[in-house]
């Protein structure tokens, strides 16, 4: 059952309880941070079982004002079990292990984890679809998935007209290209025709009408940048992403997670459900 809280104007606000993966990253601080300041309440948070930070309270960690203590990945059950939605951005391996124990208790799940292997994908797939509402996303800007959808109107354009992709991260990103270069990607072969993708080009490489180019460069501390490219003969279309901080992310995880806690039927939604640009479709 969901618990409301009333607001300065008296106004009834949904209060979320949240058990929050990787709790102790730059994402997971974003996420907490950006859910306590909407009124939400982080009752469990998690971290790998070697992380100096396990054992200290949300507060002592300068996140948030919040005695919760941040537990090991192997007191999943312990740290979920207030929760009404469970929350992550660590790693692929981690989550094979996670999902399924919070899919196990019934909790509703926020996936933000990118990187997944074939056979992960479809292991944490297989332990979720048709037991707990979910939301996988491999970006939760509000941004980015209008994007999505923007991008679908340019099956109009001309044959001869060729598609590019260039994504900028912070030194620290291990996957590349991101995930969402990579959904876009997807969207871009499926209304095109691509049948490759091209990374990088090097000495006498020219391009050939099948083939998609997806680049990524890692740089600083960069949040993230997308860029799109249409370029016919005699003009280009630059269609360009630009998250300021980790928050727009955040702000877009906290929507899925509110929206998420109202969904009844187990399966897996996509950041465009929430958004509602699949309203209609089948």
């Amino acid at each position: 059952m969901n618990t409301y809280t009333t607001n300065s104007s008296g106004r009834d606000l949904l209060m979320l309880r949240l058990c929050i993966a990787g709790a102790a990253g730059r994402m997971g601080k974003a996420v907490i941070r950006e859910a306590v300041a909407k009124g939400h309440k982080v009752t469990g948070a998690i971290e790998a079982v070697d992380n100096p930070c396990i054992g200290k309270t949300l507060r002592e960690m300068g996140i948030c004002d919040s005695d919760t203590r941040i537990v090991g990945s192997d007191r999943i059950s312990e740290a979920c079990r207030d929760a009404d939605v469970y929350m992550t951005f660590t790693t692929p391996e981690a989550e094979v292990q996670n999902i399924p124990a919070v899919a196990a208790l019934g909790k509703r799940v926020v996936l933000g984890t990118t990187g997944f292997k074939e056979e992960q994908n479809r292991q944490i797939r297989e332990s979720v679809q048709g037991r707990i509402p979910a939301v996988f996303a491999p970006n939760f800007s509000v941004g980015i998935n209008v994007l999505f959808n923007l991008v679908k109107a340019l099956k109009a354009v001309p044959q001869d007209y060729t598609f590019s992709i260039s994504e900028v991260h912070h030194t620290g990103k291990k996957d590349a290209p991101s995930g969402t270069a990579k959904k876009l990607g997807d969207i871009i072969m499926n209304l095109r025709g691509y049948s490759r993708t091209v990374h990088g080009r090097e000495g006498m490489s020219p391009r050939k009408p099948e083939e998609l180019e997806i680049t990524a460069l890692r740089a600083g501390g960069v949040p993230g940048i997308h860029d799109l490219i249409v370029a016919g003969p005699h003009e280009m279309l630059r269609i360009e992403h630009t998250a300021f901080s980790r928050s727009a992310l955040a702000q877009g995880a906290v929507y899925a997670a509110e929206w998420i806690s109202n969904q009844t039927h187990p399966r897996i939604f996509s950041m465009e459900d929430v958004l509602g640009f699949n309203i209609g479709e089948k």
